[in-house]
């Protein structure tokens, strides 16, 4: 998914329409929604600060907006491809399922290897009633900085949905 798809995606998830999210960041009222409806079709492509203010507002992290697109098929099993040879991501099979693993041999790889183990805690929390949907996903979106909030919600102020 571009970063138009994410931006409107988190958009809607969060309950906001293109004018508050636009006079959120800045843009004046007369021209708001209409900027935000550019970034959101790929007419304009937001520059780093635009991301950073759009992130903020969304109450994301920068990463959840610039995810690479994944929208074809081959795209994906590319970016699998440059991970295999960057971090040394491995196929393994396992009960006739296809797993993804990645053994630690630097720092990056360790890295990666503690954060997909964050992953799967969350991902059993959640499994286990232990959190919420909605507290899965705030993570998941604000991941790293949800790392470092005691309460996933406690500082998002989300508007009402707006027509």
């Amino acid at each position: 998914m571009a970063i138009n798809d994410r931006i409107k995606f988190i958009r809607n998830l969060r309950g906001m329409t293109q004018k508050y999210l636009g006079l959120a960041i800045g843009f004046p009222e007369k021209s708001a929604d209409v900027r935000m409806a550019q970034y959101e079709t790929g007419v304009r492509t937001p520059k780093e600060k635009m991301v950073a203010d759009l992130a903020k507002e969304l109450g994301v992290s920068t990463f959840a907006l610039e995810i690479p697109n994944f929208d074809h098929t081959f795209g994906i099993v590319h970016s699998l491809f440059a991970m295999e040879d960057t971090f040394g991501l491995k196929l393994e099979k396992h009960d006739d399922k296809v797993c993804f693993t990645i053994e630690p041999k630097d720092d990056a790889t360790a890295k990666i290897a503690e954060i997909l183990n964050e992953w799967n805690e969350k991902v059993e929390m959640l499994q286990n009633g232990e959190i919420t949907k909605d507290e899965y996903d705030n993570w998941r979106y604000r991941y790293p900085d949800s790392k470092y909030q005691t309460s996933l919600w406690k500082n998002i102020d989300t508007p009402p949905s707006q027509n």
